[in-house]
Formats: C-alpha cells, structure tokens, sequence
C-alpha cells in the first residue's frame, strides 16, 4: 500500500492551493510518499491522489459530541493498584472522583477511566474486578452532574458494557477490538464510538523485544485494517479514532519514528488519538527515571502531535497541558484576516 503523508505547516501566510488538513487550522501542499522498500519522497500535494487527498483534507466528525475545531484533552484516571504512572493513587471511589474533579477543573474535555493496567509486564484484571473498579466511579461522575463525554478504557466488552450502562461515551481499546471476539459485536450493537489502539503483543511480553519491518507503515497498515474491519461489521468511520500506541510494544526509537510521522495517520480519515504522557521513553531521553517527574517531556511530546494536526491528545496532567495548548493557539492561531484560513 502507498502512503501519502502530509507535511503539516502552521505558518499564517498559507501559499495559494494550500489544503487544510482534516478541516482544521493546519494546512499543507506536500505529501511524502511511502512504500515499502524505499526511502519518502517529497511531492506537490497535487500528485496525490484524489482519494488520498480527500481523507486528508475532510473535517473530522465531533467525538462525542465534541467538535475538533480545536485539541481536545482525555484525561486519564487509574482505577488500579499497579498503573505505571499512578497506581493505587485513585483506586478508591472517593479518590478517584476528586481527581476527575480536578481534572474537569484543570480543562479536560474527555475523561478516561480504567480498570486494567496495560504496562508492560502487566497481568490481566478478571473481568468482575474490572467492572467493580470503574463502574461506581463512572455513575458517580454522572450523579456528581459530571457532564464532560466518559471515556471506558477496557479490552472487554462485559466492562464496556457496564460502562456504558453507567454513563460512559466512547470505548479506548488498547487492543482495536481484537482482545475480545465479543467487543466488534457489541460495538456495533451499541452504536459506540470506539478508539483503535495499535499494539504489538500482549502487556505482559510487548517490550521484551518489539521489532518492525517499518514501523510507521507497520502501525499505519494494521490501523487500516482495524478501522477497515470496524467499518465492515457496521461501525463507520465517522465513530472511529485511531492511535498509534506509543508504548505498547515500542522501543524508543519506535516511539521516536511514529512521533515524527504520526500525520500519516491522517491518510485513514479518522480523528488521531494521541497518548505519551509520562511514558518510559521520555524518562530515558529526558533523565527522569520515575513518571511523576515527566510532566515537562510529556508536554513537549504533546506539542509535536499538536504540530502533526493530533485532535485528542491523552494526559495526566490536564492543567499544565491545557496551559501549553493555549499558548501554542495563540502562536498558531490563523490569520483571521485570510478567508481562506478560518
């Protein structure tokens, strides 16, 4: 398969045939081409095809009711004892609505709850345990008049169920609907919007030694086909996001690969999802060996997928990042004196 990757530009003064991308406030008018077996090539975005253009150039449907006219923030709350990040923090129903409480006051536009820690070495969560760890924080969010979309992060579609049951919006699937043979089917039942993560292998294995042909056309092709598969069985794509995983079964130079060329993704047509807060590799590269201390590194990795035309960005830190986007709109915002940019 042939990608066509835009090249996102966020300078005011767009050159004459500029396209935005994805209906947003970035544009572009070169693509690089990718194939397999061959190093990108830099084209007018004219040479691209009409097909390709228009998946790149559409608007993105809202996620929940939520336009992406600008970024918008999912905010993670770990309802776990053993979260990479925050376990046990929030594992109590009292605790884990007083941090979505100060979530939705920090300027979240999406909270995303989880019963099952996914980092690596992780076990699975019996399906019971799962339920009763994020059901009663989900109906307590409804009942707290939390009216902000809910996001459920679960393999499982029994968790999911009871998640929505409960209040919950969107389905985060770190395994795109391929863990459980239920979860396509009740999606689809459902008519739920659905995030399909890219992964490789399962959380107790994926980083003993992840490896690619091409990693960024590795992660763009399964993608495609995950999306493709959601599509068939009757979840379109206007209820589809898709992420690249950062992470899950990724060595850093993966992470760094996909980071750089995540608006290949723009090539499916759907809202990208972008989660890297507080992951290992910005550790590494930016000497802070335990999560608490990678806010700053999470935030400038946030920035990037904001430059790549990103529409939900996933953090755990929701004031400090709302903070930084603000001020990247401002430096980005279009010139509202260019018709053609607003």
């Amino acid at each position: 398969m042939t990608w066509f990757r835009p090249i996102p530009q966020t300078e005011r003064s767009r050159p004459p045939g500029a396209l935005a991308l994805a209906g947003g406030p970035l544009w572009f008018d070169r693509v690089a081409v990718h194939v397999r077996g061959a190093p990108p090539r830099i084209v007018p975005a004219t040479e691209a095809p009409a097909a390709a253009l228009a998946a790149l150039t559409a608007p993105r449907a809202p996620v929940c009711g939520l336009s992406l006219d600008r970024p918008r923030i999912m905010a993670v709350i770990n309802v776990t004892p053993d979260s990479f990040s925050d376990g046990g923090r929030h594992l109590r129903r009292e605790d884990a609505l007083r941090q979505a409480e100060a979530l939705v006051a920090g300027g979240a536009d999406i909270l995303d709850i989880g019963g099952e820690s996914t980092r690596p070495g992780a076990d699975p969560t019996p399906e019971a345990v799962e339920i009763d760890r994020v059901v009663p924080v989900i109906a307590g969010l409804r009942a707290a008049g939390v009216a902000i979309p809910i996001s459920i992060d679960t393999r499982k579609a029994a968790v999911a169920r009871a998640a929505f049951d409960a209040g919950a919006d969107l389905l985060n699937d770190v395994s795109a609907l391929g863990y459980d043979p239920d979860s396509l089917p009740a999606a689809v039942a459902g008519g739920w919007p659905v995030a399909l993560m890219h992964a490789q292998g399962d959380p107790r294995t994926m980083q003993d030694a992840p490896a690619y042909d091409d990693v960024l056309l590795d992660v763009a092709d399964y993608l495609a086909a995950r999306v493709a598969a959601a599509e068939a069985a009757g979840v379109p794509r206007a209820r589809l996001l898709v992420d690249p995983g950062i992470g899950f079964g990724k060595t850093v130079e993966h992470n760094l690969a996909l980071i750089r060329g995540l608006a290949i993704l723009h090539g499916l047509g759907c809202p990208i999802l972008f989660g890297a807060s507080r992951k290992r590799f910005i550790g590494t590269i930016g000497g802070a060996p335990e999560p608490s201390g990678r806010g700053p590194g999470s935030i400038a990795v946030a920035l990037e997928a904001l430059r790549q035309g990103a529409q939900v960005i996933r953090v755990h830190d929701a004031a400090e990042t709302r903070q930084a986007f603000a001020l990247w709109a401002a430096l980005n915002a279009p010139d509202p004196d260019r018709g053609d940019m607003k």
